[in-house]
């Protein structure tokens, strides 16, 4: 009973249950003495790998101790360990950054030269993982009571994985979690039940999998307490498919007998032990879904809902107003912060607002640097880095991270900014990934390959004698799924030969073809974005975006066309100055197969 006394006297509150009291117990032991656990992790990290070659290369001689680690190591980007990080993916068994095998790679949406990072992972990094996955209900069950009571609708998916050329897995991280027997096997957790079966998680036909999921969950109706994806953007696109799908999903209902489409056998096992012909909810369903209006559609359907569990955080925010739409305003959870590269802590506060969400940091999960990120410091000079238990309040940081599995120093591209303390932990806001310019889904599109795209569809329209005098680009959300928008000012020198509509339909997909692997795998796998939009602007709109940006302060002499815009006014301006829209006629190029895993 000690347990109990002393947790429900913390600041977390009364835990829900026995195993709750242990998890809150653990998150308050961690975040009391964060750097003491730092120096820990750190020279466990350092003591495990003390043997490898890149700890060696570097002359650490076995050192364990914070200032020689800083004094000695760099801080490095992707690009400057691919090398090394290639020599795995080809076979190189040694231990080149960890003392324990790589057991596959996780790929990661960040991109390099336009495909994913491959990230090596151990077996026991599944473990953190698992701890961290642990302690999301503990803290839930303080902000929304009875959730044992009914099940979570969770649209939970895998997507493709490939292999490199020594075998060796490559897939991205949530897959490798779905897959891996943490999640298949996980034991009965009433707090943490799900309507979909894992079954249904682990089709990689999307249709299939989407499918089972949205019939699951219509089935389970009345039980539904809370619904959920990864992402926002996943979540508005199961509502999407509810629109395009429901009648058919009636149809099994009503007749107890499941679409052909899903010929998955696995599925339509496990599915036919609950389907059974059910007239009443198969009406339901159809009344509330030939509405017109289907605003608040996910508390009509899903009545008992308390709150929807989505990231809404960085360019997920953009996505707020359409789950306000959809749900009726329903809370959304952010619960927890994590990376391909590592997971790093969670909302202490789940129910807070979105603009609200501060994740707090977990000293045990790896060893953290922080670089002040202040935009007027000159780039020459060397970052000064900051540890855990020193950062300061309303100060943003670029994150740095030492990992278990051999990252060392790595720049992981978050910028976040510190609010407040748990304890002595820091709790940080995401601000946004660095350099990123565009993302619908977990696609991240950064300036240098828009313009590379630019410059491609550039080339087509050169033959017609035309060239692009300015551009610039918008995620438009609007649409389910989202799409890239880009507005064009043409300068036609020819008007006889001027580019056609079909054109710039080529221009479109010439785009596409120079986008990076995920946002192609987003587009032709996933279907979580749509067809590339360009839209000609006026001959002088650009200008009169300069004059409105001068209005509002901007300086002459420094002022360039920004090259994405989200500020409502200035995309009203663009949008009311189109003379004609043209989209990709075709998908483009996207295979599983690691086309360029040679580097």
């Amino acid at each position: 009973m000690t347990m109990h006394t002393s947790v429900s006297s913390s600041p977390l509150g009364p835990p829900a249950c026995e195993k709750d009291a242990k998890a809150l117990q653990f998150i308050e032991e961690m975040t009391r003495n964060v750097d003491s656990v730092q120096q820990k992790v750190l020279a466990e990290i350092l003591s495990q790998n003390a043997n490898t070659e890149y700890l060696q290369r570097f002359k650490l001689g076995g050192a364990m101790d914070r200032d020689t680690f800083k004094s000695k190591m760099p801080i490095v980007t992707y690009e400057e360990i691919q090398h090394d990080i290639q020599r795995i993916a080809n076979g190189d068994r040694s231990p080149i950054f960890s003392s324990h095998p790589i057991s596959e790679f996780l790929t990661s949406s960040g991109t390099s030269a336009g495909e994913r990072k491959l990230m090596p992972t151990t077996q026991d990094e599944l473990d953190r993982k698992q701890l961290l996955y642990s302690l999301l209900m503990p803290v839930m069950n303080l902000y929304v009571p009875g959730l044992d009571k009914g099940k979570g609708l969770y649209f939970l998916f895998i997507k493709a994985e490939t292999k490199t050329p020594s075998g060796l897995l490559a897939r991205p991280v949530l897959t490798s979690y779905y897959k891996s027997d943490h999640f298949k096997t996980r034991p009965y957790d009433p707090y943490n039940v799900y309507t979909s079966p894992n079954e249904a998680v682990l089709c990689v036909d999307s249709f299939q999998s989407m499918y089972s999921q949205m019939l699951c969950g219509l089935l389970m109706r009345e039980q539904v307490l809370r619904l959920g994806a990864v992402f926002a953007s996943g979540l508005l696109r199961a509502i999407h498919f509810l629109q395009l799908n429901w009648q058919q999903l009636a149809k099994d209902i009503a007749s107890g007998i499941l679409n052909p489409r899903v010929s998955d056998p696995s599925i339509r096992e496990c599915i036919s032990k609950i389907l059974k012909p059910n007239h009443e909810l198969a009406e339901f369903i159809i009344k509330e879904c030939e509405k017109q209006n289907w605003e608040g559609i996910i508390t009509r359907i899903w009545p008992n809902t308390k709150y929807l569990d989505v990231i809404v955080t960085g360019a997920m925010a953009q996505y707020i107003p359409t789950l306000d739409y959809y749900s009726g305003g329903l809370p959304k959870a952010c619960t927890m912060y994590a990376s391909s590269e590592c997971y790093f802590g969670l909302n202490l506060n789940p129910m807070c607002k979105p603009s609200e969400v501060c994740y707090t940091i977990m000293p045990n999960m790896c060893y953290y640097e922080f670089i002040p990120h202040d935009s007027t410091n000159p780039r020459d000079s060397p970052p000064r880095l900051v540890d855990l238990a020193n950062v300061e309040v309303g100060k943003e940081y670029e994150l740095v991270i030492t990992t278990y599995a051999g990252l060392c120093r790595y720049r992981v591209g978050d910028i976040l900014q510190v609010t407040g303390f748990h304890n002595s932990a820091p709790q940080f806001k995401f601000i946004r990934r660095k350099n990123v310019l565009l993302s619908i889904d977990s696609d991240k599109t950064d300036e240098a390959e828009l313009q590379n795209a630019v410059d491609s569809a550039a080339a087509i329209l050169r033959l017609y004698n035309t060239s692009v005098v300015e551009y610039t680009s918008y995620a438009d959300t609007k649409t389910i799924p989202g799409h890239y928008v880009i507005y064009y000012e043409l300068l036609i020198k020819d008007p006889t030969n001027s580019p056609s509509h079909e054109v710039l339909n080529q221009c479109c997909l010439a785009m596409e073809e120079c986008l990076n692997s995920v946002y192609r795998q987003c587009r032709v796998a996933d279907n979580s974005i749509g067809p590339l939009e360009i839209r000609v602007v006026e001959n002088g709109t650009f200008e009169e975006l300069m004059d409105y940006a001068i209005s509002r302060g901007a300086s002459i002499n420094q002022y360039k066309a920004p090259r994405c815009v989200n500020f409502t006014p200035i995309v009203e301006l663009l949008d009311s100055r189109v003379i004609s829209v043209h989209f990709s006629a075709t998908a483009p190029h996207w295979t599983p197969e690691r086309q360029r895993l040679q580097v």
